[in-house]
């Protein structure tokens, strides 16, 4: 049994019309056309769903059967297709993107709320996630894509580079630091030092070690997020570093910060897809706007 679409449709114009000329001027089709597609369905089926006489058309009692289920079918057919060309139009539609408890706390804020001006139809869920488990997060689906600093090479995860932030000296006001317009990396790590747990620190002894070897790095405190390292300078507890993006936070905690040199440091950050899994129009959208938004405020970061 070969039904097609157009078939059916024929069949609910004319049970709607009562009239093959009606439906076919409906259907924008010739009435020969149309009652063909007719014939060919009932020839389909092995039933006849109208009959026929010299003045008038009417349902069979198969027909009068079938018709609210294939309407059925066609409604449900076209809202499918219309929620679509909404989604692919960008009328509507989610975005589900991790990004580290920093970032989600400072820039990607910032920069939803700006998509959220061109697309006030499409909702972004922001999911705030240690640094460690936003890939994860991706190749389990459970968001569209992540944002986060470079990481160990997935085979089933794609990283496409975003932008680069270098490392800044954050510190309490009228801390001996303060005189100073850039600091040494060696000068901040003389005082308690508040770390981040994992690959943070590893990955920043690392570039100290190779950048200048004789830098004794060994952290005081070690936290899973920058929110409670800088809550914890506030409290006058050490000194910490951070990227240059989070300067609104660093701000609110009313704490100070400087160039770090001596080495310069940056962190590269990148956005994490599922290999062979295609994003929707919206999360595509969003990944377009997140790119273009950095590189247009590119010196803020």
């Amino acid at each position: 049994m070969n039904i097609t679409l157009r078939q059916l449709r024929a069949f609910v114009a004319v049970a709607r019309t009562g009239s093959f000329t009606l439906a076919a001027e409906s259907l924008y089709i010739t009435q020969s056309a149309l009652s063909g597609l007719v014939k060919e369905l009932e020839q389909a089926l092995g039933i006849r769903v109208f009959d026929r006489s010299t003045r008038r058309i009417h349902l069979s009692d198969m027909g009068r059967e079938l018709l609210p289920l294939v309407e059925k079918i066609l409604n449900d057919l076209d809202r499918v297709l219309s929620d679509v060309a909404e989604r692919k139009s960008l009328k509507s539609g989610l975005v589900r993107v991790a990004a580290p408890q920093l970032m989600a706390s400072t820039l990607l804020p910032e920069i939803i709320a700006a998509y959220n001006i061109e697309h006030p139809d499409i909702h972004v869920k922001l999911v705030d996630s240690v640094v460690e488990s936003i890939v994860s997060r991706v190749f389990s689906s459970e968001v569209d894509f992540g944002i986060g600093p470079e990481r160990d090479p997935n085979s089933d995860i794609t990283a496409e580079s975003l932008f680069e932030g270098r490392f800044v000296a954050v510190f309490p006001r009228n801390h001996p630091l303060s005189d100073m317009p850039e600091v040494n990396w060696a000068d901040l790590v003389a005082y308690p030092f508040i770390s981040l747990q994992g690959q943070f620190t590893e990955r920043l002894m690392l570039d100290l070690r190779e950048a200048a070897g004789d830098i004794k790095f060994a952290p005081t405190n070690e936290v899973a997020f920058m929110s409670t390292a800088l809550a914890m300078v506030n409290a006058g507890l050490g000194v910490t570093a951070c990227i240059t993006y989070a300067s609104s936070l660093i701000t609110l905690y009313q704490l100070e910060m400087r160039p770090l040199v001596m080495p310069v440091v940056h962190r590269r950050f990148f956005t994490f897809t599922q290999n062979n899994r295609s994003l929707t129009p919206a999360a595509e959208s969003f990944k377009a706007f997140v790119r273009a938004y950095l590189s247009e405020h590119s010196g803020r970061y």
